[in-house]
């Protein structure tokens, strides 16, 4: 009698919740909601992160999103080789030498100064007429026609050699080093008119590399080992310009707004 009493008192007393925080089942239900939880949290701190970083500009780019159009009006972004120039239709420009007329063309490649196309169009040409002597047909020719022959020689290889040096014909490797020998020219400083240490020429050719680099990972960004080069070309040109701050911060404006970037791209904490 004691016992069936104890049992229905015991049963009594005790409540559904009680007992089903002994069962195992219940044990890996509090489990999962405490998984639940923590990835909850994780996904609250992401979203705050993003919202955070939302306004900041790219670090590789250095404009917001939505405004990339600032790029193509700074300075850098001028000096550069158009690539879509160089895929339409060849631009000669006819100009008159010793030798005749000679198509050049608008832009030349492998370092070729105005000074060089001087030199070698107009000069080299003229001299090497005057070296043709031994190429005379005969002694019964007279000057004029062998004059006109030679003439027309050294204009055939004017413009072949004009042609050779188009800019459309480089690949690449040509195109980056014409880009980067009108950025030193760009800026340097009339007293040095070409001065590759110079910290503003550093800090543009590395914002034309890290350009060239983002642009090439945006399409194809499952290039791991391009992504780290990347990332250190970013912190380099970060230590330059916080040099160049230090140094001078009315040159250091002047740079960035130069290189079309803003100034949370290149400082604090950068996240590539």
């Amino acid at each position: 009698m004691f016992k069936a009493c104890l049992a229905q008192n015991s049963s009594r007393f005790a409540s559904p919740s009680t007992s089903s925080l002994l069962h195992t089942s219940a044990v890996l239900n509090a489990q999962k909601t405490q998984k639940l939880t923590s990835k909850a949290k994780a996904e609250i701190k992401a979203e705050k992160w993003r919202r955070i970083n939302a306004n900041l500009p790219s670090p590789v780019f250095g404009t917001r999103k939505g405004e990339e159009y600032k790029w193509d009006k700074c300075y850098l972004a001028q000096i550069l080789v158009n690539e879509a120039e160089l895929s339409g239709p060849p631009q000669m420009t006819a100009v008159e030498l010793p030798v005749g007329t000679v198509q050049l063309p608008s832009q030349m490649g492998f370092g070729v100064t105005d000074t060089d196309a001087e030199k070698l169009f107009r000069q080299l040409p003229e001299l090497s007429m005057r070296t043709r002597g031994s190429d005379k047909g005969s002694e019964n020719e007279p000057f004029a026609v062998w004059a006109e022959r030679v003439a027309e020689r050294e204009n055939r290889k004017a413009n072949t050699f004009a042609k050779v040096l188009d800019l459309r014909n480089a690949d690449s490797d040509g195109i980056a080093y014409e880009n980067k020998r009108r950025i030193i020219l760009a800026f340097s400083t009339p007293e040095n008119q070409f001065d590759p240490g110079r910290t503003e020429v550093q800090a543009a050719i590395l914002t034309y590399r890290i350009r060239n680099l983002g642009s090439h990972l945006a399409k194809f960004p499952r290039d791991l080992g391009n992504r780290l080069g990347l990332r250190k070309l970013v912190h380099h040109r970060a230590k330059i310009l916080r040099y160049l701050r230090r140094k001078s911060n009315e040159r250091y404006e002047t740079l960035l707004e130069q290189l079309g970037l803003e100034r949370e791209s290149v400082e604090g904490e950068l996240i590539v």
